[in-house]
């Protein structure tokens, strides 16, 4: 026997408030977290060195590297072959020194490579402390 032969079907229908609920809490979310600061460019202004010439000190190397990628460790002149050639070029010029420090002097059109190949021989050569020498700008 079925009692409900003639009755009208229940349409259904999506519940909406739950919807509006969740869609409300991720708004808020997004308005929170979200920054609104407009990135157009990338500006970089590098610094200036104001300090005083520091003297020579004795456990130094210095090495500078020109436009050409011309080296010179302690100023003699050195060739580039690879880096480890260049690292044991500075453990020659350290000589009995102990923990050096390694002074680069690189001009200021010199490539990435040139200045990284030096930090990477002074890696090598397990010289822990570099330093980079600037000009002080004239005004």
């Amino acid at each position: 026997m079925n009692f409900r032969r003639f009755q009208a079907k229940e349409a259904l229908e999506i519940n909406l408030i739950p919807l509006i609920d969740v869609l409300l809490v991720i708004l808020i979310f997004l308005m929170i977290t979200t920054t609104y600061s407009k990135f157009a460019e990338l500006q970089i202004n590098l610094p200036t060195a104001d300090a005083q010439k520091q003297l020579e000190r004795p456990n130094e190397i210095n090495i500078t590297v020109n436009v050409g990628g011309q080296y010179t460790i302690n100023r003699r002149p050195v060739a580039f072959r690879d880096v480890n050639t260049l690292s044991d070029d500075m453990r020659r010029a350290a000589g009995e020194l102990k923990d050096p420090v390694v002074v680069i002097s690189a001009d200021s059109k010199a490539t990435h490579q040139s200045v990284i190949n030096i930090m990477e021989a002074a890696r090598l050569a397990g010289y822990a402390h570099i330093s980079f020498a600037t000009q002080t700008q004239t005004k």
